[in-house]
């Protein structure tokens, strides 16, 4: 009997499917952190986004609204990205999903972290590791779930940096020394670069002179 999982997190274009439980049922991670893993199919929240919907930023403008347009060098018009300003500070009745969407926007400004995209092309694919002994079972893990760690690895590394860099007890010697460690573990995670849709969220290791 097919499980009806519409509007839940089996259904939503958040939700990283890691493995089946006995029940027929999934368990995954919420790539928006609503959850907190393991997270059930069946489970469900204010952010749910239908597979294959594309993503729209929380500053998307209605349809219909018209776009503010800012003089362009040839004489024309071009139109002016509109945001949502950050709170400067957090008002106590501020609901949850107003929260999470404050929490996003300063991690992605200050951070560079936040939604990335695979290529259209592994979607729904597999990594399969194929050991080197004979009559030994292969490995097979999920891309989206593979591609999900890899994100994750960048993310945190980004992290590393910012800390780094603003690190009050650290020497200018001292952060150029760590930095150089950081920038060979992107280097070394160049590999992945295949998996990712656009260009600007791919690593990016030590740039020839």
């Amino acid at each position: 009997m097919e499980r009806d999982l519409t509007g839940r997190c089996g259904t939503c274009g958040w939700f990283v499917p890691l493995w089946d439980e006995a029940d027929g049922s999934r368990s995954g991670e919420c790539r928006l952190g609503c959850w907190p893993s393991p997270l059930r199919d069946s489970a469900t929240c204010a952010n749910h986004k239908p597979i294959g919907v594309a993503f729209r930023p929380a500053t998307a403008r209605r349809s219909g609204a018209s776009a503010p347009r800012r003089r362009a060098s040839d004489g024309g018009s071009e139109p002016v990205e509109v945001r949502r300003s950050i709170p400067r500070e957090v008002d106590i009745d501020m609901d949850a999903e107003e929260f999470r969407r404050v929490l996003r926007d300063v991690l992605r400004e200050e951070l560079g972290v936040g939604e990335v995209e695979m290529g259209e092309r592994w979607r729904g694919g597999e990594l399969v590791l194929v050991p080197g002994k004979a009559d030994t079972q292969e490995k097979r893990v999920p891309l989206d779930a593979f591609f999900h760690k890899i994100v994750l690895v960048r993310d945190k590394l980004r992290v590393l940096e910012q800390k780094i860099n603003a690190h009050p007890a650290l020497s200018d010697e001292d952060k150029v020394q760590m930095q150089q460690y950081v920038t060979a573990c992107y280097g070394s995670l160049t590999t992945f670069n295949v998996l990712f849709r656009h260009r600007e969220d791919q690593f990016v290791g030590q740039k020839g002179s």
